[in-house]
């Protein structure tokens, strides 16, 4: 079976239901954003989540990728930093129980978090993330050996405040011969390295994922169908996920829309990572772009209906059986 090497921001997510919006504007945090945050502030936030009822859960959007397509049965690797701390050791469990093959580097700062706040009717959510050690990871870092043998390397676009790190880790990994994917991770990660972004799409990348906020900033373009359009001119695959109107996946001339799948929605966290995953994974058993998108849609629809981005065992199943079931259809057509 073709396998998958990620690299990541290794963070723990800290995820909490937010009443309302007070302390996302005591602490300046847009709606819907992802931001940067020091060391004392980031401890001042996680102590005023405390009471509210705090989930851990190792997390990091490539890191959840990886994790799902181990459990999907692709052999998987993930690189990325941690501290030596009790978030670094909790991170390194939880990628040994999928059986993911995992290069961890070591660093003196304490492990990343990401903390993750549901709000609003719509499950939105907002991040306030203090990276510590995930943001020692550097171009040194990098050997040939742990790209080669991959067929796909995953890429968040959540690193790019590391450029230097991401063109070498893109150049490795097309020296490999691996098919590279990116996830455009947030708008403002887009907005404030939109030069950068074009020349790694247009140079390395073979498969894009944004939603239509990330679609917007990278392209300037309103309206997803549109920037669908934009984005599939750059690389050989473009997806722009519309939320809980689905998604779009563009082919030179072929293009589809994919129905979102149906879910109870209790909260988003994890959804774009997920469907990575499952596009990645049937995309890897040689499924046609429309099928892609729907084992994306499946897989994603099931993340949303848990807190967190861990899908639990029941609805694992019953996705792989929704997903073995289309994938069958194909091949009888």
């Amino acid at each position: 079976m073709k396998s998958i090497l990620g690299i990541g921001n290794a963070l723990t997510d800290i995820l909490a239901v937010l009443p309302d919006d007070t302390l996302l504007n005591t602490y300046h945090l847009p709606k819907g954003s992802m931001q940067h945050v020091d060391m004392e502030t980031g401890d001042k936030i996680w102590a005023a989540l405390k009471p509210l009822g705090v989930k851990y859960v190792a997390g990091g959007s490539a890191a959840n990728t990886i994790s799902c397509t181990a459990i999907f049965g692709m052999p998987s690797s993930f690189i990325g930093k941690i501290g030596d701390d009790e978030l670094g050791h909790l991170f390194k469990s939880d990628q040994e129980q999928y059986g993911i093959h995992t290069t961890l580097l070591k660093s003196e700062h304490s492990s990343g978090r990401s903390m993750v706040f549901v709000s609003g009717g719509n499950a939105e959510r907002t991040f306030a993330v203090y990276l510590g050690a995930a943001l020692d990871l550097v171009p040194e870092d990098l050997k040939p050996e742990y790209f080669q043998g991959h067929d796909y390397f995953h890429i968040e676009g959540y690193l790019v405040q590391n450029q230097s790190l991401i063109r070498r880790a893109v150049e490795l990994a097309h020296e490999a011969g691996c098919l590279i994917s990116l996830d455009m991770a947030s708008y403002n990660v887009v907005e404030s390295n939109l030069a950068f972004l074009h020349d790694i799409v247009e140079k390395y990348v073979d498969i894009v994922f944004a939603n239509e906020t990330e679609a917007k900033a990278f392209t300037k373009i309103e309206d997803p169908r549109e920037a669908l359009d934009a984005i599939s001119r750059m690389c050989s695959i473009a997806v722009v996920k519309v939320g809980k109107d689905g998604s779009w996946v563009k082919s030179g001339d072929e293009v589809h829309y994919i129905p979102v799948w149906p879910a109870e929605a209790v909260d988003a966290t994890g959804a774009g990572d997920t469907y990575a995953a499952g596009f990645l994974f049937a995309h890897a058993h040689g499924m046609p772009l429309e099928v892609c998108g729907k084992v994306g849609s499946i897989i994603a629809a099931k993340v949303v209906e848990v807190v967190g981005t861990k899908i639990d065992i029941p609805r694992w199943r019953a996705a792989k059986a929704e997903i073995r079931e289309l994938m069958a259809e194909y091949e009888q057509a």
